[in-house]
């Protein structure tokens, strides 16, 4: 009966430990970017839906070809 609960304690204490011990590296935060209007955009590749299917589209496509403007819609599709 002992070896039972002392079985069950052990069990317990390694299961709340392992996490700690395993991987639970602090890493630096990143920088968030900062650019200012009209400044060149980072490159960046995104997925686009033509209607058939998706595919990775990326702004150094259209870089010397076409001039690509930037929207970003912080709560579209959010219902807020």
């Amino acid at each position: 009966m002992r070896w039972r609960l002392a079985s069950i304690v052990l069990v317990t204490t390694l299961s709340l430990l392992a996490p700690a011990a395993f991987g639970q590296e602090k890493k630096a935060p990143e920088q968030p970017l900062k650019v200012k209007v009209g400044d060149v955009a980072p490159d960046f590749t995104l997925l686009a839906y033509d209607g058939s299917g998706v595919k990775p589209v990326s702004l150094h496509d259209f870089r010397g070809k076409k001039q690509v403007a930037l929207a970003f819609f912080v709560f579209a599709f959010t219902g807020g």
